[in-house]
């Protein structure tokens, strides 16, 4: 028998107005319809009727997880941080980490993700490649000390994740195990109903190789993803890559140098010249751990640190300061260019291709230079994607415009390879009699995050609207006031759990029709039965949540058809 919920005696309080704080959509409904209330910044409790949808979305990710053979642990929350300074990820995490100390002083964090656990848990139990391959998952709360959470759930400094780990002892293995959870994250989405794409990332301190993100478009999510209208490509904006295509520059004529007073921007230099910006080249300078380095991009366009910052991960990147000119000759404050940084590492955009000319600073105060062609005046040391990406930029594979769009990332899996396994020695006895390094797979869903997307993509301008197997119950029984409506109300609930149904059933006294017929729209379960004006004669009204159909049945009809 399915659990019958009434309103009377349950947590479930509606309020008419947004959060004065609410920005986002799931922010303002989830608190408006008594899902989840803020208890402080970033952090949440989850009411009754929110508790039930999380659960209904880790459910369906336990089953699919045990489908593809995952086995469910559960690691520790407050982990020591030996470990992660084992694996440099208690430096690289920087203040995003929560630590703490005991009261004999020893340090620790609160996991923000658990491969060194994992990989040392699996370390002291697997000795042998037959104790492998192995799938391990959890569903665990995670910590990261956000500096602006924001969003309601969407954005918490503690928040729930179903994060799994594949171990193999080859990369064939890991191919394998990578193809199983992508199969299993389509499957668990499709299920939860999510509108969501598939998308290339870049794996950034994570580690590891091929990586991608499952992403729900929602205007309130944080990730810009880029889409090509005329094939399948889809990425992360991070992991967006331009084709290198060298031109010839012979025609290029001399360098020739220019009297360019007052023009240290690239708009001043522009509009001084007469030129387009895209025909000038801006040379950022950035420190690397500490090392200046220059990177060059088209004038019209900007660098995107947060994607070079990932291309050089683990490496710190920061922008360069007024004191780090001093005592650096070589280095003119907006006048910089590529010929004369010899003792600078130079990294270019694709854009800037061997061939391609330039105008760029000259290395002396007031002058800029032009004719400046790659390969001919400067070398590029290293090629990276670094722009930011803009809508239009053509797609990698076919050529076409590039769309760009909003969305929340509800999932991400990673090919870790052997990163973790050779920090802490990981290895197994192979086939042959020798020790084989294991290789790791990494593969996260947000759980709560899916709470959100779920309430971002369904609700309307009536509230909530929740995809059954998600839905905190099947029905939503309304009795529209009187005790007659009421008994029957209770009556059909009653029938309704007897046969396998989840009901919540709004039974309050003293509260008008009108405001549970708009509680029952704002909490947002699929179908509302209402015990109304024809409650003698035994016939009901059924309404669908999402469609707004409505139909009158008898009891007996209305029951048969939500328990079918």
């Amino acid at each position: 028998m399915a659990q019958v919920q009434r309103m009377s005696r349950s947590m479930v309080k509606t309020l008419r107005d947004d959060p004065a704080d609410a920005e986002t959509l799931n922010h303002k409904l989830l608190v408006r319809a008594g899902y989840v209330r803020r208890t402080a910044a970033g952090i949440w409790t989850w009411l009754p009727l929110g508790k039930k949808v999380y659960e209904n979305i880790a459910r369906v990710v336990r089953e699919e997880m045990d489908a593809i053979g995952g086995q469910e642990v559960l690691l520790p929350a407050l982990l020591p941080k030996e470990p992660y300074e084992a694996s440099g990820r208690y430096e690289e995490y920087g203040d995003l980490l929560f630590r703490l100390k005991d009261r004999k002083g020893a340090e620790y964090l609160l996991g923000p993700t658990h491969e060194e656990i994992f990989t040392q848990v699996v370390k002291d139990q697997c000795s042998s490649y037959k104790d492998l391959p192995v799938i391990l998952y959890q569903i665990q709360t995670k910590y990261r000390d956000e500096a602006r959470p924001r969003a309601g759930v969407l954005r918490g400094r503690e928040f729930q994740m179903k994060d799994s780990y594949s171990f193999d002892t080859s990369d064939e293995g890991l191919a394998e195990s990578y193809a199983l959870h992508r199969g299993a994250y389509q499957k668990i989405f499709a299920r939860l109903g999510l509108d969501y794409r598939i998308v290339s990332a870049v794996a950034g301190a994570m580690g590891g190789s091929k990586s991608e993100e499952f992403l729900a478009p929602a205007p309130a999510g944080e990730d810009t993803f880029v889409d090509c209208p005329a094939c399948d490509y889809a990425a992360n904006t991070e992991a967006v890559t331009f084709k290198l295509a060298p031109v010839d520059g012979a025609a290029h004529g001399p360098v020739e140098e220019l009297d360019t007073p007052d023009t240290p921007t690239i708009e001043t230099l522009a509009e001084h010249l007469g030129v387009p910006a895209s025909a000038t080249l801006k040379n950022l300078l950035v420190k690397v751990d500490g090392e200046i380095v220059a990177v060059g991009v088209p004038g019209d366009r900007e660098v995107d640190l947060g994607k070079l910052g990932e291309h050089l991960a683990p490496a710190e990147v920061e922008l360069v300061t007024a004191e780090d000119f001093e005592g650096r000759e070589d280095l003119v404050r907006g006048y910089v260019g590529p010929q004369g940084l010899a003792k600078v590492r130079y990294i270019a955009d694709p854009r800037i291709a061997p061939g391609t000319a330039w105008i760029t600073g000259a290395n002396q105060q007031d002058k800029h230079a032009k004719n400046v062609v790659c390969g001919r005046d400067f070398e590029v040391d290293d090629y990276l994607d670094v722009v930011v990406v803009e809508e239009g930029d053509p797609c990698p594979n076919c050529g076409t415009g590039l769309k760009l769009d909003r969305a929340i990332e509800i999932g991400h899996i990673f090919q870790l390879g052997r990163k973790y396994a050779d920090t802490f020695q990981l290895d197994v006895l192979g086939n042959q009699g020798k020790p084989v390094r294991v290789t790791m797979g990494s593969y996260g869903i947000g759980v709560s995050r899916a709470v959100a997307a779920l309430a971002e993509q369904t609700a309307d301008d009536k509230g909530l609207c929740w995809p059954k197997e998600i839905a905190p119950a099947d029905v939503h029984v309304v009795a529209a006031g009187k005790a007659l409506q009421t008994e029957l109300a209770l009556d059909v609930a009653e029938k309704l759990g007897a046969a396998g149904a989840r009901v919540l059933v709004d039974d309050r006294a003293g509260v008008s029709p009108g405001v549970k017929f708009t509680d029952a729209e704002l909490i947002g379960v699929p179908q509302i039965l209402v015990a109304g004006r024809r409650s003698a004669e035994g016939v009901v009204e059924l309404k669908d949540r999402r469609t707004g159909e409505r139909e009158e049945l008898t009891v007996d009809e209305a029951i048969a058809r939500l328990t079918a």
